[in-house]
């Protein structure tokens, strides 16, 4: 007979995550916020876990595709519930979090992965047409984002007018959509690891009944994510504050939390010797994070009419520019080492300081 075959673990936590939210009318202590934040990290972790179950049943690359839309759902419910709860002091939360997540995905995420792969395996294979639609994908959009507001000159420095971020919103979609379509339907198999028929052979697919509960708790989870980083996000501006660290250290927490899942799918794919896997989940999630938030904060800031600000700063601009030229070089041959993991995690440290330390 079959039945529902989930940790439950996965079962449970978001349904006290949510439980405990509700609480919060009633409950203020500090020893609270403390399990509300334990309860937010074990809804990240379910809602992956949820994603990955129906990721199996879907199969590669479908699978990847569907955790970085669910990162990306995610990213977009926090900043966007933060933005409306905190107005114009907000407006430049969606660029410091997207910068964030690129900055960790590119370099700490890939960074760990080739390091690990390259300490175990010495060296790794991956398929270099793959890798190179995405990183030529993501280098525009994130230049059209991120770079090009602080130089055009019908508004404000690093902001767009209301024209601007409709017809950079639409570009971003179409990119990634474009590269969705290649992903999925036209060069698919350039996203497929070598092995990968015997990966999926040795472990079952999940039944259906496992598949329609794990995207209904994949919702439930999603939503008490936002619910309770909505909450903690005034314990966060408190926290960052009594550090005496820059407020774009938010974004940094941010970006951290929602990408932890990920993270840890990529680093057990590259153990298991499977980099392209590893590879298709970190930069899918970095072209969602991008190239989807972008358009859906732009939604909200022409709705509400809330400015928002997109451009870097120079000292930004720089790390994001060697990160991109580094990760490009080091994913040029099809063939990865420890080496090219250690820089782009010195980078990360440097970006992670700079930060702390403008």
């Amino acid at each position: 007979m079959k039945k529902i075959d989930l940790p439950k673990w996965t079962i449970f936590i978001p349904i006290l995550a949510i439980v405990a939210y509700f609480l919060t009318v009633v409950e203020v202590s500090v020893w609270f916020s403390i399990l509300l934040a334990c309860l937010l990290i074990g809804s990240v972790l379910a809602s992956v876990h949820h994603a990955e179950v129906i990721a199996h049943r879907v199969g590669e690359p479908f699978g990847t595709i569907i955790l970085a839309l669910a990162i990306t759902t995610i990213e977009v419910g926090l900043i966007v519930s933060l933005m409306l709860a905190g107005g114009e002091a907000t407006k430049a939360l969606a660029r410091d979090t997207v910068f964030a997540a690129v900055m960790i995905i590119l370099t700490a995420i890939v960074g760990i992965c080739l390091l690990r792969g390259g300490i175990k395996f010495k060296e790794q294979l991956y398929k270099l047409q793959g890798v190179n639609a995405a990183l030529i994908t993501l280098a525009s959009i994130l230049v059209l984002t991120l770079i090009l507001p602080n130089y055009t000159i019908s508004g404000a420095v690093g902001e767009y007018t209301v024209s601007q971020l409709i017809f950079v919103s639409v570009v971003s979609l179409i990119l990634y959509g474009g590269f969705i379509f290649r992903q999925t339907v036209r060069h698919r198999d350039y996203f497929l690891p070598k092995d990968s028929h015997s990966e999926e052979d040795h472990v079952a697919a999940p039944n259906m009944i496992t598949t329609l509960s794990s995207l209904a708790l994949l919702i439930v989870s999603l939503f008490t994510v936002v619910l309770l980083a909505k909450y903690l996000s005034k314990d966060i501006e408190i926290m960052v504050h009594a550090m005496g660290a820059p407020q774009s250290v938010v974004g940094v927490i941010i970006a951290a939390i929602v990408l932890l899942p990920e993270g840890l799918a990529a680093y057990n794919a590259v153990k298991a010797d499977r980099l392209q896997t590893s590879l298709n989940l970190a930069l899918g999630s970095a072209l969602a994070s991008i190239g989807l938030t972008i358009p859906a904060v732009a939604v909200v800031s022409i709705v509400f009419g809330m400015p928002i600000t997109l451009g870097i700063d120079m000292s930004s601009t720089v790390l994001l520019l060697l990160s991109m030229i580094t990760i490009m070089f080091s994913l040029a041959t099809g063939k990865t080492n420890v080496q090219q993991g250690v820089v782009l995690l010195v980078i990360f440290a440097s970006y992670l300081f700079y930060t702390v330390v403008p």
